[in-house]
């Protein structure tokens, strides 16, 4: 039996350790390296040694476990009990252009469900942490979900797609109708600190779709672990196998989703 504890912490290091590695490249990025995986999504050799970096201490620290990875540095294992899931730039468009918003994502599946996840920002040097079981964290402190009840009241969050605009008139009628009924939607530009941000109550919620598991995997488990509710665009509670993601508080996830269901369908 594994402790996730121990795992949650040793996965801590490693995220922090890729961060002090991604604040050191971006210093010195020059932008004119970069490739284009498609019209908006961007891509690095700083994401990939990153990843090099994460896969290799992450192999010392659990060598049973499988990996899923953004850029397949390594080989995609998804067939143990347990895999690794990570994102090791989420925010690479901010990154390139001198954002300090851009994080390290891992996350611990156990039989496909995440039970661990650790997002380090790193321009900000805050780690967010979570087991199954084991509430949420901020930089060892205790976080939480916010409290509000009225969606007038609420700060939300969202992203958008890479690719996949099918959905996308519905989508912007979401933005439409929330832009007039909250305080604001904010997009800041990474999946993984907009699901942290929930968990420790800077926004009330964040919905997004076009999503790959590495985006949203360590995420979930911060979101739930603060006492937060996560599904899909059709309610279903399994956002890491699902394109698609509502995460917010236990009163106002279910407004939100009455308005995607309304709007997108």
């Amino acid at each position: 039996m594994i402790d996730l504890s121990v795992l949650t912490e040793k996965a801590s290091l490693v995220a922090k350790e890729a961060g002090t590695y991604l604040r050191k490249r971006q210093r010195t990025f020059d932008r004119s390296v970069v490739e284009l995986k498609s019209m908006n999504a961007l891509v690095s050799d700083v994401d990939r040694s990153t990843e090099e970096l994460i896969v290799q201490k992450l192999m010392e620290v659990f060598p049973e476990a499988g990996f899923l990875t953004e850029e397949e540095t390594t080989t995609q294992k998804t067939d143990s009990q347990y895999t690794w899931v990570i994102d090791p730039l989420d925010g690479t468009t901010n990154f390139v252009h001198g954002l300090p918003i851009y994080s390290v994502s891992i996350a611990l599946l156990r039989e496909g469900w995440p039970v661990l996840g650790v997002v380090y920002e790193a321009g900000m040097d805050e780690c967010f942490t979570a087991y199954e079981g084991g509430g949420a964290y901020l930089n060892g402190e205790r976080i939480s979900t916010t409290t509000s009840e009225r969606l007038e009241d609420t700060l939300l969050a969202t992203g958008f797609p890479y690719y996949n605009f099918s959905k996308l008139q519905g989508f912007q009628d979401t933005l439409a109708h929330l832009y007039q009924h909250t305080r604001g939607v904010r997009r800041i530009g990474t999946a993984a600190v907009d699901l942290a941000y929930t968990a420790c109550g800077r926004f009330d919620g964040y919905f997004e779709y076009g999503l790959s598991p590495w985006d949203v995997a360590a995420g979930v488990v911060l979101v739930t672990e603060a006492g937060g509710i996560v599904t899909d665009f059709s309610n279903n509670n399994v956002p890491v196998a699902s394109e698609s993601i509502i995460a917010a508080n236990k009163s106002i996830h279910p407004l939100v989703y009455t308005i995607i269901e309304q709007k997108i369908g």
